[in-house]
């Protein structure tokens, strides 16, 4: 299964530049992994991780470094089994 995110559809899916790959650690024995993506501009992303700790479901320093997506885009390739849900939100910008 493949999940691919192209910021920009007027350049070609694959060949001219790579898209950026995350590579994640196995998943611990007994333990289910999950991974949470939040995209969106630098403040936003900052803004919902502060919420997101503010609510106690993640500390700020357990996320990555800001990564900044290159114009090829991202690709997402899950385990066998996985599944992907994803939800779109807006923000206020005032």
């Amino acid at each position: 299964m493949l999940f691919y995110i192209n910021p920009h559809p007027r350049l070609p899916a694959t060949g001219e530049a790579d898209p950026l790959c995350l590579q994640f650690p196995p998943p611990q024995p007994e333990r289910e992994r999950l991974r949470h993506l939040v995209m969106g501009s630098n403040d936003g992303v900052r803004s919902t991780l502060h919420t997101l700790h503010r609510l106690n479901y993640a500390d700020q320093g357990q996320w990555s470094e800001l990564i900044t997506i290159p114009p090829s885009g991202i690709l997402i390739t899950p385990a066998q089994g996985e599944v992907l849900s994803y939800l779109l939100r807006y923000r206020s910008l005032s």
